[in-house]
C-alpha cells in the first residue's frame, strides 16, 4: 500500500514538493521531496526529536540545512577547489573561500523525485549533472528513508559518468527533551581520533588523540561541560555515537559505515535568521572527512564510473534513563 502525497508547495521555479509520511507503529516521520528533508520525526511517546519547519518559504529563507541530504559533497573543502586526476576543479565558494556542503545550490536546495512510497520507507533520487556547482562528472543519487521498528535507516546511493567526489550525509538537528536547548545532553562519541581545524574549519591534516583532550567522548560527557559546549569537528569512528537527555530518558544511538562523524552543537543558530536560537539541536553528520579531496591520506571520496558509492547510518531511539551505556 502506498500512502498518500500530501503537496507541501511549490518552488519558485515551478517545481511541486511533496511531503511523505511515515509510520511503523513505533516511530513516525516526515519527509520532503525539497531537499530530501527529514521535516519531523516522532518517537514512541510522540515526541518530535528533530528541527522542523513548517513552510516551504522557511525551508527555502530560514534553514540551514535542517533535516537535509547534503551534497555533492557534505562538509567543506579548501578554497573551493581541488584535482583529480591530474586537473583542477573550482567549485562554488560558499564559505568564505571555501565550498561548503555543496555550494551555493547544493541537494539541500533542490527538488528530488519520488521513486517509491510506503507506509514506512520513501526512496528519492536526484541527477546532479556535469558541472554543476564546479563537480565533474552526471551523478546519480538515491536515498532511502526506512523506518525500522524503534531504528530510523538512512541508505545512500551514487553512481558517476565520470571520476568525481562524493559525499552525502544527512544535516538533521536532534533534540530529544523535543523543546530547550541541547546542553545538558550527554554525548558519547566512539572516536580516539579527530581532526583539528584551523580557523576557517579546514582540517590541518593531522589525526589528533582526542585523550587528555575536551574532545575525548569515549566517556559519556555532558555538551556544556568544556569549550562550553561549541563543538564542530570530525571525529574518527571506531564504533558508534550515543546521545541521551537525563531530564526525559530519551536516547539515540547511531551506527554508520562512513568513517568519521561530525559533531556540531548548533551553537551558530542565532534565533533570527532561523527560527531557532543556539544549541537547540545538535548534529552528527555521518560522512567522509572534510577537505578529503585534497588529503591522499583521509579515506577517498573518489567516485569512479563503473563503481557504486554505498553508506548506511541507522538512528535507534530508546527511552530509559540509563544515560551512562554507549
Amino acid at each position: 500500500m502506498t500512502l498518500p502525497d500530501t503537496a507541501f508547495g511549490i518552488t519558485p521555479a515551478g517545481e511541486k514538493v511533496e511531503r511523505h509520511v511515515l509510520d511503523n507503529g513505533t516511530l513516525r516521520a516526515a519527509v520532503l521531496t525539497y531537499g530530501a528533508t527529514l521535516q519531523r520525526l516522532r518517537v514512541a511517546d510522540g515526541t518530535d526529536v528533530v528541527l522542523g519547519l513548517g513552510t516551504l518559504n522557511d525551508y527555502l529563507h530560514r534553514s540551514r540545512y535542517f533535516g537535509a541530504v547534503v551534497g555533492r559533497y557534505g562538509n567543506r573543502i579548501a578554497r573551493g577547489r581541488f584535482t583529480l586526476d591530474g586537473r583542477e576543479h573550482r567549485l562554488a565558494a560558499n564559505d568564505g573561500e571555501h565550498a561548503l556542503h555543496g555550494g551555493v545550490r547544493g541537494f539541500d536546495k533542490r527538488v528530488w523525485r519520488t521513486e517509491s512510497a510506503g507506509p514506512a520507507e520513501v526512496e528519492l533520487s536526484l541527477v546532479s549533472p556535469d558541472g554543476e556547482e564546479g563537480y565533474p562528472g552526471e551523478l546519480a543519487a538515491r536515498v532511502r528513508y526506512v523506518l525500522d521498528g524503534d531504528a530510523l535507516r538512512l541508505e545512500y546511493r551514487a553512481t558517476t559518468d565520470a571520476p568525481t567526489v562524493v559525499n552525502l550525509t544527512n544535516h538533521s538537528y536532534f533534540n530529544l527533551a523535543g523543546s530547550g536547548d541541547v546542553r545538558r545532553h550527554v554525548v558519547a562519541i566512539e572516536a580516539d581520533r579527530y581532526l583539528p581545524v584551523d580557523e576557517g574549519k579546514i582540517p590541518t591534516g593531522e589525526l589528533a588523540p582526542v585523550a587528555g583532550t575536551p574532545f575525548d567522548f569515549t566517556v559519556p560527557t555532558r555538551v556544556d561541560a568544556r569549550r562550553d559546549g561549541r563543538y564542530d569537528h570530525c571525529f574518527v569512528l571506531r564504533g558508534g555515537a550515543r546521545v541521551s537527555d537525563p531530564a526525559s530518558g530519551r536516547s539515540m544511538e547511531v551506527a554508520t559505515t562512513e568513517p568519521g562523524v561530525q559533531f556540531y552543537t548548533g551553537h551558530m543558530l542565532d534565533g533570527v535568521a532561523t527560527p531557532f536560537g543556539p544549541f537547540a539541536g545538535l548534529c552528527l553528520e555521518t560522512q567522509r572527512f572534510p577537505d578529503a579531496p585534497n588529503r591522499p591520506a583521509f579515506p577517498s571520496a573518489v567516485l569512479r564510473p563503473g563503481e557504486e558509492r554505498v553508506s548506511v547510518t541507522t538512528y535507534r531511539f530508546s527511552h530509559a534513563h540509563d544515560c551512562n551505556r554507549l
